[in-house]
């Protein structure tokens, strides 16, 4: 059993439900995606993804039209087993079609391309055995890059803040709470925390805040300091 935020950038809004690991995922078409495979690997309690990520899958899945077997889909990000601005933290993103034949992937891959929901698909000669497609969202906050995350400052709502609050949380700089928005403890923990990396306390998470965060936080496990509301 898990608790998912599902964020809605159309109200901006967040929603959870308590799910078993074989209920389906709000949004998602019929039972083309559980809960399990959503999850993949991570052993977290908590878990998120957005609305658009369900639509695009939901569109890929109506377009190829059969079953789509899930390798990977979300991490916390201090599971780490992805880069340091990797969309899977953010609940977004999808590696699928492992152990299928690369003519299967090749139709998935067609299949996500042709609906345009996705933010990236993933080059096939950069993915020999799996595809990979994510509904990124948000301007990167690095320039001359379309990966990594945006911006986030106080007033911020997303799946990004939740990995800024996660990642904080894991480091030791306590956002008191685990929800998605960015309100003043969140602001203060991230001053803390800019100031131990020798960064500008300013409260806003932008480029060289998430290049150091991330960097400390990716796949050191789950801490003491870690919240699961």
């Amino acid at each position: 059993m898990a608790k998912l935020f599902v964020y809605d950038a159309y109200t901006d809004r967040f929603y959870t439900y308590t799910l078993n690991e074989n209920d389906p995922m709000p949004y998602s078409y019929g039972n083309t995606l559980r809960l399990r495979e959503f999850r993949g690997s991570s052993g977290a309690d908590v878990l998120w993804t957005t609305v658009r990520a369900m639509e695009a899958w939901n569109l890929t899945r109506r377009r190829y039209g059969a079953g789509i077997p899930v390798g990977y889909a979300f991490k916390r990000i201090w599971e780490g087993g992805h880069g340091t601005t990797s969309q899977h933290y953010a609940g977004v993103s999808f590696d699928v079609g492992q152990g299928t034949s690369a003519a299967t992937r090749r139709a998935i891959h067609a299949a996500a391309t042709a609906t345009g929901a996705w933010g990236y698909v993933e080059p096939l000669a950069d993915t020999p055995t799996w595809v990979h497609f994510d509904r990124r969202y948000g301007t990167p906050a690095c320039r001359g890059t379309t990966a990594g995350y945006p911006t986030v400052r106080n007033g911020s709502r997303s799946t990004y803040v939740l990995i800024l609050q996660d990642a904080l949380n894991a480091l030791g700089y306590s956002t008191g709470t685990l929800d998605g928005v960015f309100g003043t403890r969140t602001g203060n923990a991230l001053r803390a925390a800019q100031r131990s990396f020798g960064l500008k306390a300013d409260g806003i998470c932008g480029c060289n805040s998430w290049q150091k965060i991330a960097s400390a936080v990716v796949g050191i496990g789950r801490t003491a300091t870690v919240i699961d509301p």
